[in-house]
């Protein structure tokens, strides 16, 4: 998360400690279609997929209010193929001002109608995925010219002054030597920069995990130089033991003691409760107690740290200290 102001920081906090005493989860992904507009390397999601089975947006109302999430992610496929996104932001959107609402996108549909759109409606945050810092991207989501899209839209946008645009650049093998190019055209760009960890569990590949010597040392070498920039490079959003942890993930080959089904959950498109995006396992809107007792009590997968996990997987101290305490501010310098 980008660094937010004071009273929405509180909102979070209040929430946040009374939905981790009572077990419910602090962050709800939705998964609003399957249908994409790339076909990415290391994602199971690609190309058009049957929409018919997805929720209607006032669907999302029940779920809200079944679940309660003091944040949710917006993610797909690529939900910006729904023209009734909008919509799907107003049901889930409180009048309290909750949840925090983060739209994980690629941004190959996104104009400044829909932008203002979407802002509107109550997106708080715009996650957009950037591998590369140049055309290498396209290649890497097999879709030609969305790098030089990105380009134009990204610093046009952020030029609009909300500072709510945060790309986020998923360390695999292949771009693990461009950690510090990436962030330095985030901040070209005006916009903040996030980075989580590849896992070989979404597509069953290997080849994008870091596998050499070779590689963790350069993941080494390029996380220490983002680490000596945190203090005066607040367009980077990780925080140094989140940093830290990645590092371990890669050289450990996994992240043991996951809490997918109690901290964090997804929503499928067409309604069911996953403990993650990655594990299979189905539950209806009411069994999130269940998923917990038969999955999140019992699991022993480690295969990743994405990004909604290396927030939530602390302790409930350094939680509030490290992932809300540390957004108090009032405006996110470039």
């Amino acid at each position: 998360m980008r660094k937010v102001p004071l009273t929405e920081s509180l909102r979070i906090i209040a929430r946040g400690s009374l939905n981790w005493l009572t077990e419910r989860p602090i962050v709800v992904s939705f998964e609003v279609t399957d249908s994409c507009t790339c076909w990415c390397r290391h994602c199971d999601h690609g190309g058009p997929k049957d929409t018919s089975h997805d929720m209607k947006p006032v669907d999302y109302r029940r779920y809200m209010d079944v679940l309660g999430p003091v944040v949710v992610q917006i993610s797909g496929g690529e939900p910006l193929m729904r023209r009734d996104l909008p919509e799907v932001v107003r049901n889930i959107k409180s009048d309290s001002g909750l949840p925090f609402i983060i739209l994980v996108s690629n941004w190959s549909l996104m104009s400044e109608e829909r932008y203002l759109n979407l802002r509107k409606a109550g997106v708080d945050e715009f996650c957009v995925s950037l591998d590369f810092p140049d055309e290498r991207h396209d290649d890497f989501r097999k879709l030609p010219g969305l790098y030089r899209n990105l380009s134009e839209i990204v610093p046009k946008l952020a030029a609009l002054g909300h500072d709510d645009i945060v790309m986020n650049n998923c360390i695999t093998a292949a771009n693990v030597n461009e950690v510090n190019k990436v962030a330095d055209r985030a901040r070209e760009w005006g916009v903040n920069i996030n980075f989580s960890a590849y896992s070989p569990r979404r597509t069953g590949c290997r080849d994008y995990f870091l596998n050499t010597p070779e590689q963790l040392s350069m993941l080494d070498r390029e996380l220490a130089n983002i680490k000596s920039r945190l203090d005066k490079s607040h367009w980077i959003t990780n925080n140094q033991t989140t940093l830290e942890a990645t590092s371990r993930y890669f050289r450990k080959g996994g992240a043991p003691s996951c809490k997918a089904g109690l901290r964090w959950l997804v929503v499928t498109s067409n309604g069911y409760l996953q403990p993650c995006s990655m594990q299979f396992k189905r539950y209806a809107v009411h069994d999130q107690a269940r998923m917990v007792r038969e999955f999140t009590r019992t699991n022993t997968c480690d295969e990743c740290y994405v990004s909604i996990r290396s927030y939530l997987d602390k302790g409930f101290p350094q939680l509030l200290r490290e992932n809300v305490a540390e957004f108090f501010s009032f405006q996110s310098g470039q």
